[in-house]
């Protein structure tokens, strides 16, 4: 018998009871057997038997068998359409997949990841803030040679020098009218603000031709005439009078504080304007110089500033703090410049701040001659911002008449004070 034929008899053997009529005509014709539907089902077993017993058939009957085989219709590709596995042998189904269950996040996980997201936000609106501030650095700004060093504390000092220098001036042709040295990350988490009357004698290496006989504001000028190192030489002279290690400076000239200012605080800084009498006489206004517009054709502008509780924007700020011509003189404006400072730095509180604070410190970077890295501007401005909101600690170099009147090598009026004293303060203070 042809091996094909054997392998289809088995085949239909192997599935009888499930066989359809057409397949179990076949299977009859292909065995010669005479099975119907109902002798298909009832005994299976016994046709599986019989099957084995029967005889071969004939040549010519296996010939016959043969070509119907092959001229038949192939029955096992259409098995599924004429019923055999669409009716006995449905499509296994696939079982669903375990989906995972998710898991409940907890309300404090939430919160956790919302106030991340709102602090990476945060970051990235400071940082861009800051460069967009930046950018609004003149041309020209350099950053001087200075040869800082770190405050044995560990504490950082910062030399601040308020120049008189107008945008149609040099660096050569400007003095410096205040004089701050302001310590930060201090171990006791407070800022801290020394100023220096310009008028207190001091010795200058190098200028000085009697001991401390050259006022302290004419280091910068002479500094800034040596190659533009006006920042330097006022380090060497405060290390060399009061022994106090700086690390870091900013150069501030008119136009470039009213631009701070009017970019940190564009409401303008709340401020109550004091001024002390003038001829013995109490005031409730004072015609101050406005020196951010004096040109060399229009030399005495004057800006009315009234006492009391006010907004004042950068220029007007800037008019208060250089007035010097109450009863109090160099000293009265040395407290009016530390009242502007701990102004500026006590508006931080205020939640407006968190959206032009960034881009008035950018600002400040931007038009300040300033050796701090950008690094340390964005990761010390705001905890220095926090420690100075909560106030700022002054002390002026030297006390209200705490000195003693002298003359300077040039024959001007001096305030010649006692060092010894002042160092053993400077190191109590700022460490």
């Amino acid at each position: 018998m042809d091996q094909r034929i054997k392998l289809r008899i088995e085949y239909l053997r192997a599935n009888l009871r499930y066989l359809n009529d057409v397949e179990l005509a076949e299977y009859n014709r292909l065995t010669g057997q005479h099975l119907t539907h109902q002798q298909q089902h009832q005994a299976p077993q016994q046709t599986h038997q019989t099957s084995q017993t029967s005889q071969p058939m004939q040549s010519d009957q296996t010939y016959h068998s043969s070509q119907s085989y092959h001229q038949a219709p192939n029955f096992e590709s259409n098995s599924s359409s004429d019923g055999y596995n669409k009716h006995h042998h449905p499509r296994p189904t696939k079982k669903p997949k375990n989906k995972k269950k998710r898991k409940k996040v907890s309300f404090w996980k939430k919160l956790r990841r919302f106030l991340l997201l709102v602090i990476v936000l945060m970051i990235g609106f400071f940082i861009y803030g800051y460069h967009r501030g930046k950018s609004k650095a003149p041309e020209g700004l350099k950053t001087e040679k200075f040869s800082g060093q770190k405050t044995p504390s560990g504490a950082t000092n910062i030399l601040i020098l308020g120049t008189d220098q107008r945008d149609f001036q040099t660096t050569g042709d400007a003095r410096s009218d205040s004089i701050m040295v302001m310590q930060v990350n201090a171990k006791d988490n407070k800022v801290k603000l020394v100023s220096f009357m310009r008028d207190t004698l001091v010795y200058q290496p190098g200028v000085s031709q009697y001991g401390a006989d050259t006022k302290i504001n004419v280091a910068y000028n002479i500094g800034e005439q040596d190659d533009h190192q006006g920042a330097e030489y006022m380090r060497e002279v405060l290390k060399k009078n009061f022994d106090i290690d700086i690390q870091y400076y900013a150069l501030v000239n008119f136009n470039s504080f009213a631009t701070v200012i009017d970019s940190l605080y564009p409401m303008g800084v709340k401020i109550d304007a004091k001024f002390s009498t003038i001829d013995g006489q109490a005031v409730k206004s004072v015609d101050v110089p406005d020196d951010l517009n004096w040109t060399p054709e229009h030399q005495d502008p004057i800006q009315k500033i009234k006492v009391g509780p006010q907004r004042m924007d950068g220029r007007t700020l800037l008019n208060y703090a250089r007035f010097r011509k109450d009863d109090e003189g160099d000293f009265g404006r040395t407290k009016r410049q530390q009242q502007v400072m701990q102004a500026i730095m006590s508006g931080v509180k205020s939640p407006l701040t968190l959206f032009t604070g960034s881009s008035a410190l950018g600002t400040i970077k931007g038009v300040t001659s300033t050796n701090v890295s950008d690094f340390f501007m964005l990761t010390h401005a705001p905890g220095l911002a926090l420690d100075a909101a909560k106030g700022i600690e002054s002390y002026t170099v030297p006390e209200n008449g705490d000195w003693v009147d002298a003359l300077d090598q040039y024959g001007g009026s001096g305030l010649l004070i006692d060092f010894d004293k002042y160092q053993a303060k400077l190191k109590n203070l700022l460490g």
